[in-house]
């Protein structure tokens, strides 16, 4: 079974450089068009199972990558971005050193106050995916398709690789990356990572 794990496009904050975290934030023309691009570049290839964060950003870029109806779309809470807390909608330059070091290094510098810890990122995204797996084992599924978010992306990819840590925070995932990996039990490996 393939796990192909997708960021949703670009929204009108990433192109201002803002921390959008839960802030509901719709793809804008790029994003459209990035999702668009992105099935164009994975061809013919049909999900068995679409999962969405339940922000507009994440469903919107499901449906045109998965090639399903929007009521299709199974949305998982568990996959949502990182609370940045009191740092939502502010410029990246701007974070303040805390969070600059935090966002940088987080398994060297802790969450400040008010932000999601990656320990609380990592035990969601996993237990999601745990569920996402043991589904598409019982109904014998070939390709399942997660669109989420930046941080979201880390910690499933991280869990996909077996890292330790349990998550992998370079490279950072692009708006419509595609990360394609083998979910088979002892087999997790990354097979394809498709960029715009």
């Amino acid at each position: 079974m393939k796990i192909w794990i997708t960021r949703h496009g670009q929204t009108k904050l990433n192109k201002e450089h803002l921390m959008q975290g839960r802030t509901d934030e719709p793809l804008n023309e790029t994003g459209f068009s990035q999702a668009k691009a992105a099935r164009k570049l994975i061809g013919d290839v049909t999900f068995d199972a679409v999962y969405a964060s339940p922000l507009r950003r994440a469903v919107d870029t499901a449906v045109i990558i998965g090639n399903v109806p929007e009521k299709d779309v199974i949305i998982d809470p568990r996959l949502i971005e990182v609370d940045f807390g009191k740092y939502e909608l502010r410029p990246y330059l701007h974070l303040g050193l805390p969070m600059f070091l935090f966002w940088a290094m987080p398994g060297i510098f802790p969450a400040p106050k008010t932000v999601e810890p990656i320990s609380s990122l990592v035990s969601r995204t996993h237990a999601c995916l745990d569920d996402i797996v043991k589904e598409g084992q019982a109904h014998h599924c070939e390709n399942i398709l997660i669109a989420c978010h930046g941080g979201t992306m880390r910690a499933l990819s991280g869990y996909m690789l077996d890292k330790k840590s349990g998550y992998m925070w370079r490279p950072r995932a692009h708006n419509c990356e595609i990360r394609v990996f083998d979910a088979d039990p002892g087999q997790h490996r990354l097979l394809q990572d498709y960029k715009l």
